[in-house]
């Protein structure tokens, strides 16, 4: 390591440790090779979070399955003016949480309706970029679910209409606002990784790509068109790309591996990805892996690693960050914003209410959201990409580029 780099790193740990004085104690500790240890809180440190403007986002909801998981019924900046699934059940589930009266039969009507500002798509992941391009043509500002699409033409529509609109859109990815994954893009734009040089971004849900589902669109789902919990382990953290990828499938046993929508074969697959740093990162997705469940990430830079800590601390997770030069250890706090009084945080840990805070505070304030069409797109287009590939034995190919031209 450079001397210039070992200082520059040593003089961060430093005002990291004098900023964690005076936290809760929590029996953690930052460490390091001195033997000084101080201990750190779980999101004590955080300015509560304030209000800035009186403004209302009315915000119209489809999808009742996962649409029914999010908070923005909690947030002081919006109101739920409308919801619409084709299933009545599920329809009103959505008027129940939200405490919404009116309704719509399917999602090409309730876009129609000139009070809403903003719509979220919870529907069928096929459905998504079809979706997307539709609130937009009706002058709506859009959350999606993940994936952003299936398929790279409906990615190009939904760039294509976005930049035609100006509106914002945002993929509501969960893994960005686990703690950890939220750690490590503070510590990569400070510098402490240096460059990329070998990630990792795993999803394993067994039996995920059984038969449920709107149309049953799950049924031998090819585990890389659901890639963006994985690949959010690297693009997210980074802002970079993945430039080309060689992925190879586990072919499935059962029945609907040799008969399905999708003419897939895998149950599991991994992928290799070169990245804009020059760096490597494999990608798992798995749904016939016995054991496997849930999403994490690992990386390794030129300056430190970063790795999940299964240590669970209040509402967060804790997650170390390692020199490699000169082996000091910090266990960061969770350091999520701060979300509006008595607004849940939700599932996926932990998650939900702060992809419903992004959105509407994007809103608000004028800005793009955490995760914008652009990042959206780059978490999911290579997964796309990646299956082609393992229909082609592994055949290295090349992923398009789709950002802002």
């Amino acid at each position: 390591m450079k001397r210039k780099d070992y200082l520059s790193r040593r003089i961060f740990l430093n005002k990291l440790t004098a900023s964690t004085v005076g936290v809760a104690v929590t029996g953690l500790t930052a460490s390091g090779r001195s033997g000084n240890n101080l201990s750190i809180g779980s999101n004590s440190h955080i300015e509560p979070w304030k209000q800035t403007s009186d403004r209302k986002i009315r915000i119209g909801i489809v999808g009742g399955g996962f649409g029914a998981s999010f908070f923005w019924h909690q947030h002081p900046n919006c109101i739920v003016e409308a919801v619409s699934d084709l299933q009545e059940e599920r329809k009103n589930t959505l008027m129940e949480v939200y405490q919404c009266g009116k309704s719509y039969n399917s999602l090409e009507e309730l876009v129609k309706d000139d009070k809403l500002d903003a719509v979220g798509v919870f529907t069928d992941a096929p459905s998504h970029g079809r979706h997307i391009v539709e609130v937009l043509k009706h002058g709506k500002h859009c959350i999606t679910a993940v994936p952003m699409s299936m398929t790279m033409e409906d990615l190009y529509l939904v760039r294509e209409w976005k930049e035609k609109t100006g509106l914002k859109v945002m993929m509501a990815e969960t893994s960005m606002y686990h703690s950890e994954l939220y750690n490590a893009r503070s510590i990569y734009e400070k510098g402490m990784f240096g460059k990329i040089v070998y990630s990792e971004g795993e999803y394993y849900h067994p039996h995920v790509d059984t038969a449920w589902g709107y149309n049953q669109w799950r049924n031998a789902l090819p585990p890389m068109l659901y890639p963006t919990h994985a690949t959010a382990y690297y693009v997210g953290v980074t802002g970079k790309r993945y430039t080309s990828v060689s992925c190879l499938g586990f072919r499935g046993d059962a029945p609907r591996y040799s008969n399905n929508s999708y003419n897939n074969p895998f149950s599991n697959e991994t992928a290799l990805f070169e990245t804009s740093e020059g760096g490597m990162s494999r990608i798992n997705i798995f749904w016939g892996a016995e054991g496997a469940h849930g999403e994490t990430g690992r990386l390794f830079g030129e300056l430190g690693r970063f790795d999940k800590n299964v240590l669970h601390i209040g509402k967060g997770i804790q997650a170390k960050y390692e020199g490699i030069g000169d082996r000091n250890e910090i266990e960061y706090p969770d350091n999520r914003p701060a979300l509006p009084e008595g607004m849940n945080l939700g599932g996926h840990g932990g998650s939900h209410g702060y992809l419903t805070n992004e959105f509407i505070m994007a809103l608000i304030e004028d800005r793009a959201p955490l995760i914008d069409v652009y990042e959206g797109i780059a978490m999911t287009a290579p997964g796309i990409i990646a299956h082609q590939s393992a229909l082609k034995n592994g055949e290295r190919l090349l992923i398009p580029d789709l950002d802002r031209e």
